[in-house]
């Protein structure tokens, strides 16, 4: 079933700051309309734990910027299901329309369908800024992938790491393949030659993970790109009897992943914040319709100035990178070192 979200009015936009911040002309309405109608689209199944942090992130935008949200996404992660949504979206004529770039072929043709009927357009997490652009987007919301991946690896290289199993549970997304390459490329090695296409499937991921390293006893380090293949690749070390002493390293967080980082099996997460993919894009898409602009640094000025996203930021620990552009959520790192400042929230709101 699609899952679908409908978001109460929240009181209103706080705006002293905003005004401050930018002037007048460009401050967002005192009164937000109830009637203003946004929609976020995932390519994410619904076994996908992680994008509940960004559901839950959709919903406190709805609420704080007083505007009705749906979010959509195709059960079981099909993107020519996924195509139908934005296909849908555009003729159901939302205020704004947020999605991630799973798959720019696939996605380019229903998005510009939504692009030219001048509906405003954020989109978030898969894809990359220049991809954004082309589909005629705001901003673009996420971490760039390469680059976090090369950083994770820089980690594992100064740690002594020399090789790696890249457990790639989604090998038609390009970012995928560049967390992959980030990584081998760190370590100087063939990214290709060092990955494994495990699906979704926990049972599955875990009998691949055991038998590459069964068949590659030399192998140093496992990167997984997410919960769905790392928690089952975690198991499958524990079970090995090899958790905690063949170097483990995670995309995303979930509570088990936060277990193997206090536990000593998880080296480190890398963290994209996605609760601000979510928040942002509604956010953005609300203050684009108020301010009568598509500027991004003028939508991002607003935001900065506003009290309830501030307070946000605060109450989960969040830093955003600001940009030009817009923002990136990430990369941040979760170690033992700070593990326990961002556990109360993992899977919820970060």
């Amino acid at each position: 079933m699609r899952v679908r979200w409908r978001f109460p009015r929240s009181t209103g936009l706080l705006l002293a700051g905003a005004m401050a911040a930018i002037g007048a002309g460009a401050a967002l309405a005192a009164s937000p309309q109830a009637d203003q109608r946004y929609v976020l689209i995932s390519h994410a199944p619904d076994s996908d734990a992680f994008w509940n942090t960004i559901k839950n992130a959709v919903s406190q935008a709805g609420q704080d910027f007083g505007v009705q949200v749906d979010y959509r996404n195709p059960p079981n992660g099909d993107l020519a299901d996924m195509a139908r949504l934005l296909e849908q979206a555009a003729a159901r004529n939302y205020d704004g329309v947020a999605f991630d770039i799973a798959d720019f072929d696939v996605l380019s043709k229903p998005a510009m369908r939504i692009s030219a009927k001048r509906i405003p357009i954020v989109t978030i997490n898969s894809g990359t800024a220049q991809e954004s652009q082309k589909l005629g987007a705001i901003m673009h919301i996420g971490q760039p992938e390469y680059e976090a991946g090369k950083a994770a690896g820089e980690r594992a290289k100064a740690a002594g790491i020399k090789n790696f199993v890249c457990v790639n549970h989604y090998v038609t997304n390009v970012a995928s393949f560049e967390r992959c390459k980030g990584f081998a490329d760190a370590l100087g090695v063939d990214a290709r030659s060092s990955m494994i296409d495990s699906g979704i499937d926990p049972t599955v991921v875990a009998g691949k993970v055991s038998a590459y390293l069964r068949n590659h006893p030399g192998t140093q380090a496992v990167l997984a790109l997410g919960p769905p293949s790392g928690e089952p690749a975690l198991q499958a070390l524990q079970k090995m009897g090899v958790a905690g002493k063949t170097y483990f390293v995670t995309f995303d967080l979930s509570p088990a992943i936060i277990d193997g980082i206090r536990k000593g099996y998880v080296n480190f997460a890398i963290d994209q914040q996605p609760y601000l993919q979510g928040y942002v894009a509604i956010a953005a898409l609300a203050i684009a319709h108020a301010s009568n602009t598509r500027d991004a640094a003028t939508i991002i000025a607003n935001l900065k100035a506003s009290p309830k996203y501030q307070a946000r930021l605060q109450e989960y620990g969040l830093v955003p990178v600001y940009t030009k552009d817009g923002l990136s959520s990430g990369p941040a790192f979760v170690t033992k070192d700070n593990v326990e400042t961002v556990a109360k929230y993992a899977g919820q709101y970060r």
